[in-house]
């Protein structure tokens, strides 16, 4: 049943190759748990006390964070919603389990005034041109990581100034960009194509020998760029979204086109963002008031 499962999720769900290794391992680990405790191979027999018993080991025993214990609990809520569906379960063991509560956290982001100290000033070689745009393209479009490295050449439009992005379960959207990027992108892709004239794929942002990029590598590139500019303990590309939708919405961009360029599906997602525009409201009023820091 897992394995229907799974194939359900990547196939007609379009889940992620990342998402559904996560809920394989999760459900994984739920699985050798039944087995250890209850000597049950089967998950669809699992009954509510089971899961509840499991959830608080993870607790208990494994001493996990809330927020990992409801991912895979969310995991075992699709996990049993499929089996239902599929009239292998009557009803779920999920019935009556709610979510743990967990501390909202601020989207981490990089300061406006450290991105200012972002310089490049190596030789115009292909790889400082190429980490240059990464970075740029990250910053100034607040894709994914992965939206980036799937792009195309015929993704980019220089008439409309705009990029097609293929997002989450294989949803377009279109993102507009600036003259600036616009000038940057055409100019890495006459140093690529001097740099790799024979290359055998049509990806708009290629490694070191032309071919795909990995996760690691755009990470490791964005990771050397904050090095040099902030304290910020995490210093990832999806930073650099986060830093993206802040800065947008602390300029007094709308909310709502904000979460179509950045591709939620709920509004939700993107309000996580307002937050750190109140804490920003919060040291204005405790610097500028005269009576802001009694």
């Amino acid at each position: 049943m897992l394995e229907r499962f799974l194939r359900y999720i990547q196939t007609e769900k379009r889940y992620s190759n990342l998402t559904v290794s996560a809920y394989k391992r999760d459900l994984e680990h739920y699985q050798e748990y039944l087995i250890n405790i209850y000597e049950l191979n089967d998950m669809t027999k699992a009954d509510t006390q089971m899961v509840r018993s499991y959830l608080v080991d993870l607790k208990k025993k494994d001493g996990l964070e809330n927020r990992s214990i409801n991912r895979k609990a969310s995991a075992l809520r699709s996990f049993y919603k499929f089996c239902l569906r599929e009239e292998v379960i009557e009803k779920t063991p999920m019935q009556g389990i709610k979510s743990l509560k967990q501390p909202k956290e601020l989207a981490k982001f990089v300061p406006s005034q450290d991105m200012a100290k972002v310089s490049f000033e190596g030789e115009g070689d292909f790889k400082n041109v190429r980490d240059e745009l990464l970075f740029e393209m990250l910053y100034q479009t607040g894709m994914r990581q992965a939206e980036l490295r799937g792009l195309k050449d015929s993704d980019v439009d220089p008439v409309a100034m705009q990029l097609k992005v293929l997002g989450k379960r294989n949803k377009e959207r279109i993102i507009p960009i600036s003259p600036k990027l616009l000038d940057m992108i055409e100019g890495y892709k006459i140093v690529r194509d001097e740099q790799f004239p024979q290359r055998d794929n049509v990806l708009l942002m290629v490694n070191d020998k032309g071919g795909a990029m990995s996760p690691y590598f755009v990470y490791h590139i964005v990771h050397e760029i904050l090095e040099g500019v902030t304290t910020l303990e995490q210093k990832s590309p999806h930073v650099l979204r986060h830093t993206f939708a802040t800065h947008l919405l602390n300029e007094g961009a709308d909310i709502r086109a904000i979460q179509k360029i950045l591709g939620h599906s709920s509004l939700s997602s993107t309000q996580i963002y307002t937050h750190n525009t109140i804490e920003q409201l919060k040291e204005i009023y405790q610097s500028a008031h005269p009576l802001g820091d009694e």
